[in-house]
């Protein structure tokens, strides 16, 4: 075992930075390994991450968020353990939401999820997305510089789930503020400082859905919140209203979450680059490809988990029941087999979206077609404004020596600020 092989991926802060030397380093010893700490299988192999987001039979998601610090009562000496997962799984946390659902419930409740994400939404969502882009960027370039995820990454995504959902205008700031408090008093999902989660940080959430889906079923209007309190279920039945703002909720949270951390690490990568800057000014639709690219550089989710129901093999590698396995889509993303020159960024890559950062499967993300247009976007007004962005060396230092703070946890991989600098394109500078 190498050194970077001993060292606690879910505690160790030298590995928030920058983990792909351990990701590289656990691949090249074995694409499905037992760390040392914890006993998790990780899963840093691309067919073998995919094979089991594939694979809802033999794997559960119900510690999907949590993994070790789930509480689950492990070891266990059964060769099934499906029903103790039953039994378990309302103690768990998060239980009640979506990504840690196994089938039929899963079933049910994506399906009502799936009918608040229509291509007509999304259509209409659209156009609010470009005029919310620009207004943001208003402020943001009259400066001439400025922190790009408080300022625009950020409110930008929060402000289009909104939207998407229909929250009233009004509620905006309201939502604003309750969730910076979620934010700063509760405790972060997946923290490196190994503490198991016992405050549900959708709280704030549930409050405010259940109180809109409440007044909509008795008082219904022409709008976005009439139609997800009237969603029914496949087979016609009007869900419970916990089950419709649990979803709602997690459609609020974890569409930020994601679009934030691909916008700012896009960013990122285009400021240290100006020639790739021009070359997606010249030809914006070569941008699809680098959101890929991106997506699969900077993976926004490291990974997730699920439990072995029964024994199984993946890899090749004997997997007991009750295993908690970790499927790390950073490390899948830059598998050598699957993508060649895998550390490096090609904009013309051309399997590039093969990549598994919005997952696969039954749980792949269905807000990944939104995540993709804000991002198109975002960089599409950003570009054409400026001529060019670079890095505020007076905040992250000079080319070659910068200096970035990545979220703490070992589930998201994020800044937690970018400050850029910016020239301003002729038609904006008058």
């Amino acid at each position: 075992m190498t050194e970077l092989e001993k060292l606690n991926f879910f505690t160790d802060p030298s590995l928030v930075g920058d983990p792909s030397p351990y990701y590289d380093a656990m691949r090249e010893s074995c694409p499905v390994k037992r760390e040392p700490h914890h006993n998790v299988m990780m899963v840093t192999g691309y067919e073998e991450a995919v094979q089991i987001l594939n694979d809802e039979q033999t794997f559960s998601s119900c510690i999907s968020v949590t993994g070790p610090y789930s509480g689950f009562p492990l070891p266990t000496d059964s060769d099934d353990i499906t029903d103790l997962i039953e039994e378990t799984r309302p103690k768990l946390p998060m239980n009640d939401q979506l990504p840690t659902m196994d089938p039929p419930q899963h079933t049910d409740h994506r399906a009502l999820l799936m009918r608040l994400i229509t291509p007509k939404r999304l259509k209409e969502n659209e156009e609010f997305i470009w005029r919310l882009a620009d207004k943001l960027l208003d402020d943001l370039l009259a400066k001439g510089e400025g922190e790009v995820i408080s300022e625009f990454a950020a409110p930008f995504a929060m402000l289009v789930i909104a939207d998407l959902l229909g929250v009233p205008e009004s509620d905006h700031q309201e939502f604003i503020e309750g969730l910076n408090l979620v934010m700063k008093d509760g405790i972060s999902i997946g923290s490196t400082q190994g503490t198991e989660l016992k405050l549900n940080p959708m709280e704030f959430l549930y409050q405010k859905f259940g109180a809109y889906i409440e007044d909509r079923r008795a008082n219904p209007q022409d709008d976005v919140l009439t139609g997800l309190a009237t969603a029914t279920f496949p087979d016609g039945t009007l869900p419970p209203v916990d089950d419709v703002l649990r979803i709602a909720a997690n459609v609020f949270s974890a569409g930020q979450e994601t679009t934030v951390r691909l916008v700012s690490s896009g960013l990122r990568i285009l400021a240290e680059d100006p020639e790739l800057q021009q070359t997606l000014r010249e030809d914006p639709e070569r941008i699809n490809n680098f959101i890929e690219e991106t997506l699969r550089m900077e993976s926004p989710i490291k990974g997730d988990f699920r439990l072995s129901k029964v024994p199984t093999e993946v890899g090749g590698v004997e997997v007991p029941a009750g295993t908690i396995m970790m499927l790390v889509n950073g490390a899948a993303n830059r598998d050598p087999r699957q993508f060649a020159d895998p550390a490096e960024f090609d904009l013309d890559r051309r399997n590039a979206r093969t990549h598994i950062a919005f997952g696969r499967g039954i749980h792949a993300c269905p807000g990944a077609p939104l995540a993709r247009t804000e991002a198109r976007v975002g960089f599409e007004r950003l570009l054409e404004r400026t001529s060019n962005i670079t890095i505020s060396e007076k905040v992250h230092g000079p080319e070659g020596d910068r200096k970035f703070d990545y979220l703490p946890t070992f589930i998201l991989r994020g800044l937690l600020t970018l400050n850029l600098d910016f020239t301003l394109a002729e038609a904006d500078a008058k």
